[in-house]
Formats: C-alpha cells, sequence, structure tokens
C-alpha cells in the first residue's frame, strides 16, 4: 500500500488537513495540491488515486504532499470541503436576492445552479463518490453536508416556524437527495436534464405539501 498510515480512515473521526497554510506562498502550494489532486482523480478515479500521483502533476516533492496530507483520504474530504463550501456561498447570494416566502423560485434557482456545476465539472461527482468509501470520509462528508443543510433549515424557517428539530431533518433530506440525484443523473446513459426536472418536482412537492400543511395548522 503506497499511502501513509492507514489509522486515519478506520476511525470515524473526522478527516482534516495536517495543517493549513497561513502565507501566501503556502497557499499556493495548498491550492495547487488541491488543483492537482482534482484533476489526477477524473483522469485515473479515486480507487487508483495515490499522493505520489497527485505529487507528481503539481511538481511538488512527495514530502510537500505529506506536510499538509496524511493520505489520499484526507486529500478528498478537503476536495468535498471546498465544493460544499462554494455551494454555501452561492446559496447565500441566491437568498439574498429571493426572500424565502419565495421558495419556488429559490428552489428552481439553486437547483440550476447545482445541476450546471455536475453536467460540466465531472469532479464533483468523483469527489462525491470518493468520500463515499470509508467510515471516516463517510463521516467527514456528513459534516460538510450538515453545514450547508443547517442553512438551508434557516432558510425553510418561514415555512415550518414551529417545528425547529423536523426541519432540520427536512433540510438533510433535501440535501442529501438533491446531491444523490445529482450523481445519477451525470451517469452514463442518463438523462441529465429529464433527472434535473424530476428533483425539482420532487422537492418541489416536498415542500409545497409542507406549505399547504402549514396553512391548515394555521388556520
Amino acid at each position: 500500500m503506497s499511502e501513509r498510515s492507514m489509522s486515519d480512515i478506520s476511525s470515524p473521526a473526522p478527516l482534516v488537513p495536517r495543517k493549513r497554510p497561513t502565507q501566501e506562498r503556502s497557499r499556493r502550494t495548498f491550492e495547487s495540491i488541491l488543483t492537482s489532486a482534482r484533476e489526477v482523480l477524473i483522469d485515473v478515479g479515486f480507487e487508483s488515486l495515490t499522493c505520489e500521483q497527485i505529487a507528481a502533476r503539481a511538481d511538488l516533492p512527495i514530502g510537500t504532499i505529506y506536510q499538509y496530507f496524511a493520505n489520499k483520504y484526507v486529500v478528498v474530504c478537503e476536495l468535498d470541503r471546498n465544493d460544499s463550501s462554494a455551494v454555501r456561498d452561492e446559496l447565500t447570494n441566491f437568498s439574498s436576492e429571493i426572500p424565502s416566502l419565495k421558495w419556488p423560485q429559490l428552489l428552481e434557482k439553486f437547483l440550476d445552479h447545482l445541476a450546471e456545476l455536475w453536467r460540466t465539472d465531472p469532479s464533483r461527482r468523483a469527489v462525491w463518490l470518493a468520500v463515499q468509501s470509508t467510515p471516516a470520509t463517510r463521516a467527514t462528508a456528513s459534516i460538510n453536508e450538515r453545514i450547508l443543510a443547517d442553512q438551508v433549515a434557516r432558510i425553510l424557517a418561514p415555512l415550518t416556524p414551529d417545528q425547529r428539530d423536523r426541519r432540520a431533518m427536512m433540510a438533510q433530506v433535501l440535501v442529501h437527495t438533491a446531491y444523490s440525484l445529482l450523481s445519477f443523473s451525470v451517469q452514463d446513459g442518463h438523462d441529465h436534464e429529464m433527472t434535473v426536472y424530476e428533483l425539482k418536482r420532487m422537492l418541489g412537492g416536498y415542500l409545497m405539501l409542507e406549505e399547504v400543511s402549514g396553512h391548515s395548522t394555521a388556520g
């Protein structure tokens, strides 16, 4: 096995870099590692991905990779964190443009944005699948997903003003369902546009039922 100690991936503890860069030069190196890892992941797949390949693609000594990352599992978790962070930033932008009470427009715009990301960037699915590979990567990915779900839950607050706990679960279901079906949509032989259309109908119907139920209770 070419990777460093695998003890990091047998535990469900979150996988994080050994350190994060603080200087501009080290930040550039850190980003170069992640960019190269994303490229190699697309080229060879997660099973064949190694830190040696990442170092070669980034034109860096292997020791530099290990300064920041214990193994490839930590690398893909960091890629997932970056992807999730970018999605949260976009959701913040969309929600500032569209009031929560107009959730159908917000849902439509946000799902269109996600669908375009997954359609045009093959690394999205590659990273998402990679972090499903071990208990520790799944635990780390679930943290990233939960942070996004917490943001979605806050947007959903007007729909479920008196059901905070249930709202949190609804948000987690919405986020995980969206990612799962987006992964499905970009598999070979699947109709991406039709899958996204069905995803919108599914999630829209789910939220519409909640809105109707809330109005009935209020009445």
